[in-house]
């Protein structure tokens, strides 16, 4: 049986001499695991589809539950993203959290859809504010949501305030003097506010906070989803 699928290829894991594993992330049914032969030699055919982000009409041979690569027609390459260092690290952290938020046979159109448009982003832009907006994204659709609203606990505005909290269980910012979480900043609630398309403070979008906002991110999906994040900790080294 044969299927056709568009994915994007989240991960390529080495298999035998020269085949690989691959881990798509498709729309409709979330992620597929497939086999793919040869695209390890110089030549291979397919070579291409086991390359870091593409983004690839993939025809699948079904054999029980086990699929195999057999035909793959590229859509784009996003190829910039390979020949910069930070695009290429900050697009590896939104596949990587693609890939902690979606499951196998799960319905995940808007993050798919969200993945695709923040690479393109990624090639024409700095790729830092699409990264942050799409873990949000990723997050709220997901269920793991942060709430950038007024404080959590005693419903103050918190635009004037210089110190914040951010609580990990709630996913949420809080006054200073109210919560007991991590120490957050005006810097980057606001930047987090802007992302979420809410109004926000100009002053206080800088890439500072842009950085302070990837490492409270960092945090919460470490602590949300038990990974390590390793794509975005090199990242916001680099950066």
């Amino acid at each position: 049986m044969e299927v056709k699928v568009n994915a994007l290829m989240l991960r390529a894991a080495d298999y035998n001499e020269n085949d690989k594993i691959l881990t798509l992330l498709t729309a409709e049914n979330g992620k597929i695991t497939a086999g793919i032969k040869g695209v390890k030699k110089a030549g291979a055919k397919l070579k291409f589809a086991a390359q870091p982000f593409c983004f690839a009409e993939y025809i699948l041979s079904k054999k029980g539950d086990k699929y195999t690569v057999i035909n793959a027609s590229e859509t784009e390459s996003f190829y910039d993203l390979r020949t910069d260092i930070n695009k290429f690290y900050a697009a590896s952290a939104a596949v990587e959290a693609a890939s902690a938020l979606t499951y196998e046979g799960d319905e995940s159109s808007e993050i798919f859809y969200a993945l695709i448009k923040t690479l393109s982003a990624m090639c024409s832009e700095a790729e830092a504010q699409p990264l942050i907006g799409f873990l949000t994204l990723a997050l709220r659709q997901s269920g793991y949501g942060i709430s950038t609203e007024n404080c959590v606990i005693c419903g103050s505005p918190l635009t004037a305030e210089d110190k914040l909290r951010f609580d990990m269980d709630a996913g949420a910012f809080t006054c200073f003097d109210c919560g007991n979480g991590i120490g957050a900043s005006r810097v980057t609630y606001n930047v987090l506010r802007k992302l979420e398309d809410k109004p926000y403070e100009r002053d206080f979008i800088t890439a500072d906070g842009e950085k302070r906002a990837l490492r409270l991110l960092r945090e919460y999906f470490s602590y949300k989803l038990n990974i390590a994040f390793k794509s975005l900790s090199e990242y916001i080294r680099l950066i």
